[in-house]
């Protein structure tokens, strides 16, 4: 092997490739699935976008803040895991990546997204929890058979009316963002199966009880006077939960007093991610 080939095997450590053992990390791994999870890596090695028919590949918990053009190769791709690196913009490589079923940005730094993202028509999960999002981008309104959205930890204030073109959306978590009202949008969603609201700051919450596909509904740790109305058979989760189908008034009201007595002279609270350095 001469020299610049010694280099290249170097580069990866033998068994970066799930099942792999012994073999040469530059050969495709017969399960498809490429593993460089938590490896400090920088930048992708060259030789994994040669793996035309890869279908998994795991790049989390990395350092990485751009993907070479190259990754385009992967046409065959379904599982693209970026989870905890330092993006600050989507690489446009992974918005050719036309197979992709499962998409995982969460624990960057994304203020958006690009709008070719919109070509990834086969996305069902899209993960982009604990960003610096401080709206959800349009596009995501335009992938039309995702089923799954974490957007949780970030800075939404509400959601968009176009998210109800997604007919397909079943599950919805929006933990930990700066929500004061409950999406007026999700009342008119009545296939959503899972809604996840915990950790805002939602004071009421409306009737969801027309909602018939609903399943769940994680409401806790609002400062709500009220818990939702829900049909028969759906599990609420958070404060008043076990109580139907409302809580006492009067429980309601002092609730309400004592939360209002110990917010009196705080200052809000906004997520780590949206702080200006050195805060």
């Amino acid at each position: 092997m001469g020299d610049a080939l010694r280099a290249l095997a170097a580069c990866v450590p033998a068994d970066c490739c799930r099942g792999s053992g012994a073999r040469d990390p530059r050969d495709m791994p017969p399960d498809k699935t490429v593993d460089l999870s938590g490896r400090q890596l920088r930048r992708l090695p060259a030789h994994v976008c040669s793996f035309r028919e890869l279908a998994k590949l795991y790049l989390s918990d990395n350092r990485l803040s751009s993907l070479p053009p190259e990754l385009a190769q992967l046409q065959n791709l379904q599982i693209l895991a970026l989870d905890f690196n330092d993006f600050k913009a989507l690489p446009q490589a992974v918005c050719t990546l036309q197979q992709l079923c499962i998409l995982y940005l969460g624990n960057n730094k994304l203020c958006g997204l690009p709008a070719e993202l919109s070509r990834l028509q086969s996305l069902r999960t899209l993960w982009i929890e604990a960003n610096c999002l401080g709206r959800l981008p349009d596009v995501v309104c335009e992938l039309a058979v995702l089923r799954t959205l974490h957007a949780g930890s970030n800075g939404l204030r509400g959601l968009p009316g176009r998210l109800q073109r997604l007919r397909e959306l079943r599950t919805i978590w929006l933990s930990g963002n700066l929500l004061t009202d409950f999406p007026a949008v999700l009342l008119h969603m009545p296939f959503l199966e899972v809604i996840d609201v915990d950790r805002n700051n939602i004071r009421h919450f409306p009737n969801l009880a027309h909602l018939s596909g609903l399943k769940l509904v994680i409401y806790d740790h609002n400062p709500c006077r009220n818990a939702p109305r829900v049909a028969k058979g759906v599990r609420r989760v958070g404060r008043w939960a076990e109580e139907t189908p409302e809580p006492d008034p009067r429980k309601a009201r002092r609730y309400a007093l004592t939360q209002e007595d110990s917010q009196e002279g705080e200052a809000p609270v906004l997520p780590s991610l949206l702080l200006p350095p050195g805060s």
